[in-house]
């Protein structure tokens, strides 16, 4: 139970981790259209995420995928650039009518960055018999950290809605676009040369 503790802990740090600040930026690029009415589908966006952020783990860790590493650093944040730039282009619309869009964002964006941890964690699950039961433990971490993060965009949109009375579509147009000037940096950074 202590290492499954560890795990979940591991997961929790993996998307808390204000240094690498990716996966935060990308959960509030795809929670930015949404409401807190529409709160079910963007928690159900985060679970799509965990699921295949540990597939990727989970193909890694077994030695049937290895991606090349500088490969995934850069394609992190082009899925931020792309869900912030989808955010843009479809702001008009309304969120449900682009949910499937959002869903193959999310998708690609799990598989990208659980390979883009998989190098560590591979190393980490080394020595260990059982993958399993450290993998379930991870997506937990994972899961409880993205549910947080999500919950506090959608507060966050409410209060700039509500409160200081921005309407919606100006509210993701800004925001999308701070997440783009954010983005910026990593992909110069990440740029395979």
């Amino acid at each position: 139970m202590e290492d499954f503790l560890f795990y979940i802990k591991l997961g929790l740090g993996h998307v808390l981790d204000f240094n690498a600040y990716d996966h935060i930026l990308f959960l509030v690029a795809l929670a930015l259209p949404f409401t807190f009415r529409q709160w079910k589908p963007v928690l159900l966006l985060a679970t799509l995420f965990t699921i295949t952020h540990c597939l990727s783990l989970a193909l890694s860790v077994y030695g049937i995928v290895v991606m090349d590493a500088g490969l995934i650093e850069f394609l992190i944040p082009v899925t931020i650039l792309l869900t912030a730039l989808f955010n843009l282009i479809y702001e008009r619309s309304a969120a449900h009518k682009t949910l499937l869009l959002h869903g193959i964002a999310t998708t690609f964006f799990g598989l990208v960055h659980g390979f883009g941890f998989s190098n560590y964690f591979r190393m980490l699950m080394a020595g260990e018999e059982d993958k399993l039961s450290p993998l379930i433990g991870f997506a937990v971490g994972i899961e409880l950290s993205q549910v947080l993060i999500v919950l506090g965009a959608l507060a966050l949109a409410y209060l700039f809605r509500t409160v200081f009375k921005v309407r919606p579509s100006l509210f993701v147009v800004v925001a999308s676009i701070l997440i783009i000037f954010l983005t910026i940096p990593m992909l110069v950074r990440t740029f395979p040369l």
